[in-house]
């Protein structure tokens, strides 16, 4: 069951996301929410959601399993509870970034969309104001996820 994280988590997240490879920028932003998974280990996995200033779209984000439980559903069970909160959140789509993992993001039914289409979405997401004051927004690859007819 992924837990709500605390504002003293997020020096343990940001090392979890950062051995997963995964950007940390403005996790403790208001408009992120993160999720966290732990055992006796730490961490187990993370997923989190970052809402625009209107509520319709969100960036799913921070989703990510430690490596000695990939293979075994986790990866699938934190990204679906990123998808439903942000449903739940009253999202109708879904946006994300990821160069590597398209294919797993497509078992969830998302498609291949434009970094220029995700960024009009989400112009104030961190992860979007981060690529585009380092250049690399136009080297990333965004997906998508209708989550409403």
């Amino acid at each position: 069951m992924l837990e709500p994280v605390r504002s003293r988590e997020i020096p343990d997240l940001t090392d979890f996301l950062c051995g997963a490879d995964l950007t940390v920028a403005g996790l403790d932003a208001p408009a992120v929410r993160l999720w966290a998974r732990r055992d006796g280990a730490g961490i187990a996995a993370s997923a989190g959601i970052e809402l625009s200033a209107d509520g319709r779209h969100a960036l799913i984000r921070s989703t990510a399993v430690r490596p000695d439980l990939r293979g075994r559903g986790a990866g699938l069970a934190a990204a679906t509870f990123a998808v439903d909160r942000a449903r739940d959140a009253g999202a109708s789509t879904a946006w994300l970034f990821s160069r590597r993992s398209g294919p797993f993001w497509e078992r969830l039914g998302f498609a291949r969309s434009t970094t220029g289409a995700l960024a009009a979405a989400l112009p104030d997401a961190q992860q979007v104001r981060l690529f585009r004051r380092t250049g690399q927004l136009d080297g990333e690859v965004a997906w998508s996820l209708a989550l409403r007819g």
